[in-house]
């Protein structure tokens, strides 16, 4: 197997190939990895909790501890961040060099249909995997100079905490960034183009964060499109639709990322694209025979664990075990955000679109769980139901809920109804009890709700 890039998908895919007794060729013009655990979600997620601590010393009196928040140095912030991606990192060069896989570094291009080329030297396998990942996308006409406007990767190597910040795009990438800056003192105006903030979840998880996101003072305007930035002296001015403007010290440009696909040999060699993806079938198999991609190359969920998901079963599927697909449906999705946004299976929304009226939902609001008021965190679960049958959507809000969704992803992966659920014992007190209150509910005997 030749797998050209070494992101969560590649990795993933030739450590288990390597596992299952395959030979594995592993190309990455960069570092083992990739955007994951280098510039996207580890050093995204250190950031992230470097801001908890910092909001923690803030508002410690609350808890009636006596501390304060002398400041944010970011040399020390960045040098805790780059510590974990090392540390991440060096355990990751490790495993593969133990698996026996055959690390190729240079820029690989699809030459043939079993054959990746990289400086000249052809690698063939009996499978090739397109893991080559994304990048930060912007917009037409909109210049990221690394200085003033910027995207996510140069937003995680900052020196200094800005004074102020303007976030384009209101989506996971940037309300976790929005999070961050104003937990460290920076003034934060997110614009987002469509009706909510984190719009492909639940609207009821929407409004939930902008509720939170008013109370810290972060400045958000939804329905709001981007027209123009100018560059000045000290900082940036944007203008939107209508003509209203934004002046703060930078730009974040968060409007999504795209797959790196150019360049790299796959139309050539006639693997079927739409808009720079890769369109595969269930299995991850692309139009060529023998070829298969896996990641943010291929429509759907752009997330990490998706890759990784992916990776894994093409190396089952080419072993030959007859693995069960990836269901895109079961993919549990995570805001890192204060508070976090997190979900798995079909919003509410969808739900009705798919069930018509046979859709009920039920919300138990976090004020009845102990642990949460321990946090001093205000949220909810929310189910989402069909009627005399199984739960197909959970959203999750509140301080680290994001840890709940993983009982969340087997409750709507194996179809249960509330009734199923309802016997489970919670350890208390815990966040998770909230799930089993919520199906107490749903199941018609609430506890620790109101009836």
């Amino acid at each position: 197997m030749v797998v050209l890039g070494a992101g969560s998908g590649g990795y993933a895919c030739a450590l288990r190939a390597a596992q299952l007794g395959l030979s594995v060729a592993l190309v990455e013009k960069d570092k083992l990895g990739g955007t994951c655990l280098h510039v996207g979600c580890i050093p995204t997620k250190a950031l992230l909790h470097a801001a908890e601590v910092a909001d923690s010393a803030r508002h410690a009196e609350r808890f009636g501890v006596r501390a304060s928040l002398e400041g944010v140095d970011m040399a020390g912030v960045n040098a805790y961040q780059d510590g974990v991606v090392s540390r991440l990192f060096k355990g990751l060069e490790g495993l593969v060099r133990s698996r026996g896989i055959t690390v190729v570094e240079g820029h690989g291009r699809l030459v043939g249909p079993r054959t990746v080329e990289v400086d000249g030297t052809a690698y063939v396998g009996r499978h090739v995997v397109l893991a080559s990942g994304s990048r930060s996308r912007s917009l037409p006409g909109l210049e990221v100079d690394g200085t003033r406007v910027l995207s996510s990767e140069h937003a995680l190597h900052l020196d200094r905490v800005p004074e102020s910040v303007v976030v384009l795009g209101g989506g996971v990438i940037g309300v976790e960034f929005a999070s961050v800056w104003r937990s460290f003192g920076a003034e934060v105006t997110i614009l987002e183009a469509l009706p909510h903030l984190v719009p492909a979840e639940d609207e009821q998880s929407s409004r939930a964060l902008e509720r939170a996101f008013r109370k810290r003072g972060i400045r958000f305007h939804t329905g709001t499109r981007f027209e123009s930035v100018k560059v000045t002296g000290s900082g940036v001015v944007v203008t939107v639709e209508g003509g209203a403007t934004h002046e703060a010290d930078l730009l974040l440009v968060a409007v999504g990322r795209g797959p790196v696909t150019d360049g790299l040999g796959y139309d050539e060699q006639g693997v079927a694209m739409d808009r720079g993806f890769v369109t595969t079938d269930e299995r991850c198999r692309t139009s060529v025979s023998g070829v298969y991609a896996v990641g943010d190359i291929v429509p759907g969920l752009q997330l990490a664990h998706r890759g990784f998901a992916q990776g894994v079963f093409v190396a089952e599927d080419i072993a030959g075990l007859e693995p069960r697909p990836v269901a895109e449906s079961s993919i549990p999705r995570v805001t890192y955000s204060e508070p976090e946004v997190a979900s798995v299976g079909l919003t509410e929304a969808q739900a009705r679109e798919q069930h018509g009226d046979a859709v009920s939902s039920l919300t138990y609001d976090l004020g009845g769980n102990g642990k949460s008021q321990i946090l001093g965190t205000q949220g909810f679960v929310k189910l989402v139901r069909v009627e005399d049958g199984p739960v197909v959507g959970v959203h999750l809000v509140g301080s680290r809920v994001g840890e709940l969704v993983g009982e969340a992803q087997l409750i709507v992966g194996w179809e249960a109804h509330p009734e199923d659920v309802a016997p489970f014992v919670h350890a208390h007190p815990t966040q998770d009890e909230a799930l089993g209150e919520a199906h107490l509910a749903l199941a018609g005997k609430p506890l620790h709700a109101h009836a």
